[in-house]
């Protein structure tokens, strides 16, 4: 299963630059301010929700998490323990990690925000410090609150490969031509699973959205919140989704921002993504073409540029080309790189140099770091445990198992959609054929009647979660609660690009509960 699948990793990939774009219609309703934060009651204050965090210095990300230096010291952390299964309440229990900074004007604290970054398998712990100037504006009131959801990072992270088995996986051939390149991906998925059961059975069964979405709602009542205020990107929507499926009447403030479609299946998920980093692309090779044709490594764009990047894969291939790292990069290396330069418009500029050095100096340096920012894997060769809580909690969620012949069947329609994206995306569906653990649904339930409104932010150029899904989830959670806010622009990840409109109507929503009208564009 590629990573490119659920979007994982995306926020982390790229340095948020705050893009100058204005303009914004829709009038605006308020809402009811929310409950204040009080101490847990004594009605819930059983069991786990009575525990105490003991908050304390944080130290420098661990392996799991990406490793890197401690954060700043107005950042804590603390381990909360949740039940291993929610249906045996006062069975064994993991340790959920987490870390916060604290609102800065005590005074006018409103409560604790939490974030979920996506993946799934983002390290909220490792990525909120480091993205924090973007929500800067929200930390005047609330406690930041992020963690590393069960089975990520230091949460019980699942564990697979070692680094040097991950490098082997990462460049196999994933769109694969013939029997017998068919039977080394089918090889190469089979060692991942092995290696994860082998490693990591006894947590698996356990790390699926909804127990995920159980411990968000003992986060609340442990940091002393009536209601959630949270903030979901990628994959976070779909667990803030189906966390107001289960507890409607504790939703507080939430924002899902850059959405999961929730009644997609893998399938159909994977050809909207497919769809989406095509859209993606060609918008870049439009983009090149204006700024510098003469220079543009992908012509004037269109169907010109789509077969320059289709021939330069062809041949990796063939003969992958030579790093300066002394490693290869390889076709699937290659496709990974575009894909996750595609998720902000600020990495276009690295895309762009990658390819050009790619298709003419023979050098695959740019587009490897880039493959390698995706997959989670730091200068030294040591991988997060991105790729195995991707596949761990995609696989515990979804029932859906895709043999070789389901996805050759279907390689023409996503062919069709994307001639760079199409064949990688399909051949991902057999990353959960042969999982230990049967999946748990078909699709999320994310219908949340009763529900205080929940803004729903969708980008028009979103490659990994097209703006479709957005649109879709509003509808799912019901009529008054999911409220769509539309981003026109480039990227994964609405909020982060410093649209002064977005920014102004979410922080609006957060901070003094002022509802946009359903609809509300800005561009």
């Amino acid at each position: 299963m590629h990573t490119v699948v659920r979007g994982a990793g995306a926020l982390g990939l790229v340095a948020l630059l705050l893009a100058p774009v204005s303009g914004c219609q829709g009038e605006d309703r308020s809402a009811a301010e929310p409950a204040p934060s009080s101490p847990v009651t004594a009605a819930s204050a059983t069991g786990l929700a009575a525990q105490q965090l003991a908050w304390k210095a944080c130290p420098a990300p661990s392996a799991a998490q990406g490793g890197g230096t401690p954060p700043a010291s107005d950042w804590e952390c603390a381990t909360l323990k949740a039940p291993l299964d929610y249906a045996e309440p006062d069975g064994k229990t993991l340790d959920l990690a987490l870390i916060r900074s604290r609102a800065k004007d005590e005074q006018h604290r409103i409560g604790s925000l939490l974030f979920n970054f996506g993946g799934p398998g983002g390290s909220g712990v490792a990525t909120l410090p480091a993205l924090a100037p973007v929500y800067a504006t929200l930390n005047t009131r609330y406690d930041l609150v992020s963690f590393d959801p069960r089975g990520v990072g230091n949460s019980a992270g699942v564990k697979c490969l070692d680094d040097r088995a991950m490098d082997v996986n990462a460049a196999v051939d994933s769109t694969p031509d013939t029997p017998a390149a068919v039977k080394s991906l089918d090889d190469s998925n089979a060692q991942f699973t092995a290696a994860c059961e082998r490693n990591s059975g006894p947590v698996l069964p356990y790390v699926d959205t909804e127990s995920a979405a159980r411990d968000l709602d003992l986060m609340r009542q442990v940091l002393g919140d009536q209601k959630l205020s949270y903030f979901g990107i990628s994959y976070g929507t779909q667990l803030g989704g189906v966390y107001a499926h289960l507890f409607p009447k504790e939703v507080g403030r939430v924002v899902l921002d850059s959405v999961v479609d929730p009644t997609k299946d893998p399938q159909q998920a994977a050809l909207g993504q497919a769809q989406g980093f095509q859209l993606a692309l060609d918008d870049f090779m439009k983009a090149c073409a204006t700024q510098d044709a003469a220079a543009c490594p992908t012509g004037s764009g269109g169907a010109d540029g789509t077969a320059r990047i289709t021939d330069l894969l062809q041949k990796l291939e063939q003969a992958p080309l030579p790093t300066s790292s002394g490693r290869q990069l390889t076709e699937s290396l290659a496709i990974t790189g575009i894909a996750g330069a595609l998720y902000s418009k600020q990495t276009w500029p690295a895309l762009a140099s990658g390819l050009t050095e790619a298709m003419q100096a023979g050098s695959g340096d740019t587009l490897l770091q880039l493959a390698d920012s995706l997959l989670g894997r730091d200068p030294d060769g040591h991988y997060n445990n991105l790729n195995a809580a991707n596949r761990a909690i995609s696989c515990v969620d979804a029932r859906q198992r895709y043999s070789d012949q389901d996805v050759e069947q279907q390689l023409p329609q996503f062919r069709d959609a994307s001639p760079v994206f199409g064949a990688f995306t399909a051949w991902g569906l057999t990353g959960c054929t042969g999982w230990p653990v049967p999946g748990k649904t078909d699709h999320p339930d994310v219908s949340a009647p009763g529900a205080a409104p929940i803004l729903v932010v969708g980008t028009t150029g979103d490659p990994a979660t097209p703006v479709e899904g957005a649109r879709t989830m509003a509808q799912q959670l019901g009529a008054g609660v999911g409220v769509t806010v539309t981003l026109n622009g480039e990227g994964h990840g609405g909020y982060n690009t410093g649209n002064p409109c977005l920014k102004r109507t979410v922080d609006a929503y957060l901070l003094d509960g002022t509802v946009p009208a359903d609809g509300t564009t800005c561009s």
